[in-house]
């Protein structure tokens, strides 16, 4: 959640760059136009109490003690009218505000959408091939690794099932991929995917992304992923400074409805309903995130390495920003069978966004009470990394070889 206070302070500069993320002009108008009441409200409210301070000490040296008493009761009924009124406003505000995105940091470069994103750098070449490439799909069907219709049958369109040695790769990954985060000093949690509306809430899924969530009759919410968890285990907690960095890796099966994405990656695997991420997320000081940021890229970024998967970094800009997020680097995976690269990974700083949300402090060196920073990272998507290896270690005869790193865990 935004700073009201700064947005009430700057709010220019504030409105500038929440335009470059693509919030409703009229919304901002809105909030303008609430700021500017209230602060005219607050003013009145501030009058009529000085009014009681100041001559309720006179009352017993007032000439006409009668005339001032009424006044003073006429007083107080305006003020206790005006404090609802004040009330009001700052409910409604803080309404919309659950509602407004984050900011982007200041070297978070403008943009409309996905096309303006800025390529960092590419790590390692992709493989050549003397054989056109097949996607997944058709790979999976030929080394029977994935059931489509039977996953359609059981469940609805967007499920999948995985089968032999497909099944076994999908389990390998996710050993390997905890192992890895493990040993680059993330501690492993097991959390649940059920969870409550205000853990949603605090990491942002709620309200804005509530058409994409499912949820069941008792109110709770299937996770999109473990960040949801992870980040809320410290929610309306005061940490201390010396425990901080906390650095936290989990994996989790994900529910999406994915409701904005009708006709997107229909065949495959790449968009499912269902799917499974390792996650790394870090809740750390203010000073730290960034530090911390550059940690979770680059181990993200060793792991697709240390699989021999050619990949790029791209940073997002306004426009492709995420809801929570200030500055995000995306991880994209090269995949043969499709000759481009596709997102595998984003790594986000929310600075005190989710903080702010989820009330997540600590007390600094100085005693002073500070809203912590969080970070979030796939590490990685499973099933896009399956996706990868498929359409990177294709044979000719359309068998497929398992990297080095993973043949220890089959």
């Amino acid at each position: 959640m935004l700073d009201l206070k700064r947005l009430q302070n700057d709010f220019d500069l504030v409105a500038k760059k929440l335009e470059a993320k693509k919030v409703d002009p009229s919304l901002l108008s809105e909030l303008k136009e609430l700021f500017i009441s209230l602060k005219d409200e607050r003013a009145k409210l501030e009058s009529l109490q000085a009014f009681q301070n100041k001559f309720s000490k006179d009352l017993a040296n007032a000439s006409d003690k009668e005339e001032l008493k009424k006044q003073l009761s006429e007083n107080k009924a305006k003020i206790s009218t005006q404090n609802k009124l004040v009330s009001e406003l700052e409910e409604k505000l803080e309404k919309i505000s659950h509602s407004i995105p984050n900011l982007p940091d200041d070297d978070v470069p403008f943009g409309e959408d996905e096309d303006d994103n800025v390529e960092l750098k590419k790590v390692l070449e992709p493989l050549s091939f003397d054989f056109k490439p097949k996607e997944h799909f058709d790979l999976a069907q030929e080394n029977e690794w994935l059931d489509f219709v039977r996953g359609v049958k059981i469940a609805s369109s967007r499920f999948c099932v995985l089968k032999k040695e497909g099944a076994l790769l999908n389990r390998a990954l996710i050993n390997y991929m905890i192992d890895f985060n493990i040993k680059r000093g993330f501690e492993f949690m097991n959390v649940p995917y059920l969870v409550n509306s205000n853990t949603m809430f605090g990491t942002g899924q709620l309200p804005k992304f509530k058409d994409d969530m499912y949820k069941t009759d008792d109110d709770l919410y299937l996770i999109s992923t473990s960040e949801i968890a992870l980040t809320n285990l410290y929610s309306n907690e005061l940490l201390s400074h010396e425990s901080l960095p906390i650095k936290m890796t989990a994996y989790s099966a994900c529910f999406r409805k994915e409701a904005g994405s009708a006709g997107r990656d229909t065949r495959g695997i790449i968009r499912q309903h269902q799917f499974e991420k390792v996650e790394l997320v870090s809740i750390t000081r203010q000073e730290q995130s960034e530090l911390v940021f550059e940690e979770m890229l680059s181990c993200a970024s060793d792991l697709l390495s240390s699989l021999g998967l050619a990949h790029r970094h791209l940073l997002l800009c306004t426009g492709d920003l995420g809801f929570s997020a200030a500055k995000t680097i995306d991880l994209e995976v090269y995949l043969a069978g499709q000759d481009r690269y596709r997102e595998i990974s984003s790594v986000s700083n929310c600075r005190d966004f989710q903080a702010r949300r989820a009330k997540i402090r600590y007390k600094d060196e100085n005693g002073k009470n500070l809203l912590a920073h969080t970070l979030n990272g796939s590490s990685l998507a499973v099933g896009r990394t399956l996706v990868a290896i498929m359409e990177n270690y294709q044979e000719k005869d359309g068998k497929i070889r398992i990297p080095d790193v993973l043949r220890k865990y089959f």
